[in-house]
């Protein structure tokens, strides 16, 4: 299915998916909503590259990807830790009202 559809479209859908995990990135004070826009970053940068393996005849891009998706679950599992401790510390999850290293 991949082979109907030009490069340009999924490359298109991967930019827009990227735009919007940045955007998450920089303007949500929520620390999960920040991870999960970080997810959605990940997963953009992997649709680029199934795109770019399948279009190029190569399976090294989707080789890349199981690497990708193993970093984003070791990130999920000790983000989602690093978030529970922090909110068992300040009682907050939100990323302005923790100062830095300080418990």
């Amino acid at each position: 299915m991949l082979e109907s559809l030009p490069l340009e479209y999924y490359l298109i859908v991967s930019a827009v998916i990227f735009i919007i995990g940045a955007i998450g990135v920089m303007t949500r004070r929520n620390a999960i909503i920040i991870f999960m826009s970080i997810e959605l970053m990940l997963n953009a940068v992997n649709l680029t590259l199934v795109s770019f393996s399948t279009y190029l005849g190569n399976t090294a891009g989707q080789i890349f990807v199981f690497f990708v998706m193993s970093v984003a679950a070791a990130e999920a599992a000790i983000g989602l830790a690093i978030i529970l401790a922090l909110f068992r510390a300040k009682q907050t999850i939100y990323v302005d009202e923790v100062n830095v290293l300080k418990w």
